[in-house]
């Protein structure tokens, strides 16, 4: 009885390592389904999910910039994958040097193809996905530091 329970375990191992992987390598339609923040601006504004991912890390860029630590620290925690987004903004090409303002984030939203008219649509959706994550303190936290 042992011997068939570990055979049928060992059996299933790669069936459990390939799921794994293939979650890891989702394509960005069924990323954004797991990840609530991406789903929204992107079904919400038309954004792609690289516009998306590049926009919420301008965002926590600037953010970054302005918080202490352990108040960006709070803020990052409350988005999934806020440090690959701080990394997708550099690559993309939407954050070069400090954002330092409100119209330096406008500014890298910009570089990723978001007009205006959406980006002010952008920023709050994510200041509200961060209050109802986290609370109206963190929320506005984020919201004072993105002016």
């Amino acid at each position: 009885m042992e011997r068939r329970t570990l055979l049928i375990g060992l059996s299933l191992l790669p069936l459990t390592i390939a799921g794994t992987a293939a979650s890891q390598t989702l394509p960005g339609s069924l990323k954004s389904l797991s990840n609530p923040l991406m789903g929204k601006l992107t079904s919400s504004l038309g954004v792609t999910q690289e516009q998306a991912e590049g926009g919420v890390g301008s965002i926590l860029t600037l953010a970054q910039e302005k918080l202490a630590k352990g108040d960006f620290d709070k803020v990052a925690a409350l988005i999934p994958g806020a440090s690959g987004y701080l990394e997708k903004a550099k690559s993309l090409g939407a954050v070069a040097g400090p954002l330092v303002n409100g119209a330096g984030l406008n500014g890298a939203l910009g570089k990723l193809g978001i007009d205006a008219a959406t980006a002010a649509k952008f920023v709050p959706m994510v200041t509200k996905f961060v209050s109802k994550a986290g609370g109206s303190k963190l929320g506005g936290l984020l919201t004072n530091a993105l002016k």
